[in-house]
């Protein structure tokens, strides 16, 4: 027995033992976001392949460092409520960490704003769902104001005295935060008001009042809102009961004098996930607001602006499932368990495979949706009625299974993924947000069941998207002819079902006509054909899973 040196280090002898790390994966920064082949093949398929330079610019500035260190302290250092100044005054300000406004720079800059509205190129909202898809590798909840800045544009619109004033303004691609007055800045972001407590999504039932002053087209307002998100936005979109019933009104946080608007935050919301956004109750007390639209026209106006934030609530659900994805495939490929590699073991194999199909079809879907959007609004009638169906159609499928996709994305990373610093977790309380927020799962089911009986265009326009696919594959054949027969017994207890048929024969009809067949013929088998488990990871035999890992993990991470 020999003693030990009295005067070594005590970690000297065991020192290369017990900290060599070994069996840990490099971090994946720095990685190239736009290395998807399933969105540059869309973002061309449908139009904005002329953006291809700057979306692949784009995503390699998203998985860079500083973007993604910018993602992770807008996080950890949430937004603070300063509801007045060191001498008493009512300020009702939020202040954010710096890394919340360079990720909003970015975003507003690129274009990811309202400036596709101010773009006459054919593909401009398909360039900023693209652009959407990767720079939502950083962080989500920055993704919020410039959502509802993109939104507003459409419903103000409506009211062309204040358009013609607010918009240069909304479209800009200058980020100029701080409360002043609208028209002195050099680019403005909206918000939205709707939702009250009593209510949630029965705007209906709201009880804020809109009382008409002397100056036409000018009333002051009274009531509280429930979940107003971004506060500091500089103009809202707000909802209230004016005499001629629920209407539209814009409310400036300044007016034009100068002074500050009367919008009271009471509290920040404390929630799950999207924690570097701020979510606020405000109350309207005198809060000077124009109208815009006519009097008891409020759904009818605003509801342009709840499309194009559907199809946002798909493009962050979507980015999310590929971002976790691509996490999960570091992580594999650098780790081995049992004598080998995790990405070589079959099993890993299959989840890696079926989390891939998942998401290849979320992107092809949201891209798919952003071409509808993008020929709607230059006046394409048919692609109009695809876009109203289909756009509920994704919101209620696509953001449903975010939450499902992250859990599993963070499994393969183990005990690891339930780290805090892994940024697994973050992800993951994130993924339901989407779900709920522009109407739950209910709200988007009813939304189809409803233009479905009430715009019977919506649904031919549907059933001429899917034919496109006709005898490609005799399971999507199949499930299409068996969807026509459900339409005629669509139910309210059944609209779930309903919907999530439509979503999965939409998505297998564009994977299809434009995805490798190793990818189209599993998620038929598997979505479709019914040869397929209850959980990721329950891929048939025969699925050629080299195939699908091939095409949907990049190859440098």
């Amino acid at each position: 027995m020999t003693l030990a040196d009295p005067h070594a280090h005590p970690d000297q002898n065991t020192h290369d033992v017990t900290h060599d790390v070994t069996n840990q994966p490099p971090p994946l920064t720095p990685y190239d976001a736009s290395d998807d082949a399933a969105l540059l093949e869309g973002l061309r398929r449908e139009g904005a392949g002329w953006a291809e330079d700057d979306v692949r610019r784009l995503g390699r500035r998203a998985g860079g460092p500083e973007a993604q260190e910018w993602a992770e302290l807008a996080n950890r250092h949430e937004p603070v409520l300063r509801t007045h100044d060191r001498y008493g005054h009512r300020v009702d300000e939020v202040d954010f960490h710096p890394s919340w406004h360079e990720l909003t720079r970015v975003a507003v800059t690129e274009g990811l704003a309202g400036a596709p509205w101010a773009d006459d190129r054919p593909g401009a909202h398909v360039a900023r769902s693209a652009g959407g898809l990767v720079w939502g590798h950083t962080d989500a909840g920055h993704g919020c104001p410039t959502s509802m800045t993109y939104a507003a544009v459409p419903a103000l619109r409506r009211q062309p005295d204040l358009a013609k004033v607010y918009e240069p303004l909304l479209t800009a691609r200058a980020y100029d935060p701080g409360l002043r007055v609208p028209t002195d800045k050099r680019g403005l972001l909206a918000g939205m008001g709707m939702t009250e407590k009593q209510g949630g999504s029965d705007v209906r039932t709201n009880t804020t009042r809109a009382t008409p002053t002397a100056e036409p087209g000018v009333y002051t307002l009274r009531g509280h809102k429930w979940f107003t998100s971004a506060p500091m936005c500089d103009v809202f979109l707000v909802l209230a009961q004016a005499p001629g019933g629920l209407s539209c009104f814009l409310v400036p946080r300044v007016l034009p004098d100068g002074t500050r608007n009367a919008f009271r935050i009471q509290r920040l919301k404390d929630k799950l996930g999207n924690r570097s956004n701020a979510s606020s109750e405000p109350e309207f007390d005198g809060t000077v607001a124009w109208l815009v639209g006519a009097e008891g026209q409020g759904v009818k106006t605003i509801i342009e602006m709840v499309n194009c934030t559907r199809l946002d609530c798909v493009t962050m659900s979507a980015a999310l499932m590929r971002k976790t994805l691509v996490e999960a495939g570091h992580h594999v490929r650098h780790r081995g368990a049992f004598g080998a590699r995790l990405i070589d073991q079959p099993l890993m194999r299959n989840v890696l495979a079926d989390l891939a199909l998942e998401s290849e079809a979320a992107t092809t879907l949201t891209l798919r949706l952003a071409g509808a959007a993008d020929r709607a609004v230059r006046g394409d009638a048919r692609e109009q009625a695809f876009r109203r169906i289909a756009t509920a159609v994704g919101k209620y499928w696509v953001t449903k299974r975010g939450p499902a996709f992250t859990a599993e994305a963070l499994e393969c990373l183990g005990g690891n993924g339930y780290v805090e610093d892994s940024g697994m977790p973050r992800h993951y309380r994130e993924a339901p947000l989407l779900s709920i927020w522009e109407g739950s799962g209910n709200v988007n089911a009813l939304d189809v069941l409803r233009a479905l009986s009430r715009e019977p265009g919506t649904a031919q326009a549907l059933f001429d998207e899917l034919a496109r696919a006709r005898g490609a594959d005799a399971r999507l054949d199949a499930a299409v002819d068996d969807l026509r027969a459900r339409l005629g017994e669509a139910t309210q207890a059944g609209a779930r079902r309903l919907v999530e048929r439509m979503a999965l024969v939409l998505q297998a009809s564009l994977l299809v006509r434009h995805a490798p067949p190793a990818v189209a013929d599993a998620f038929c088998a598997t979505r479709l054909g019914g040869d397929w488990g209850h959980a990721f990871g329950t891929l048939p035999e025969g699925a050629d899973t080299d195939g699908i890992l091939a095409r949907g993990l990049p190859d440098d991470v």
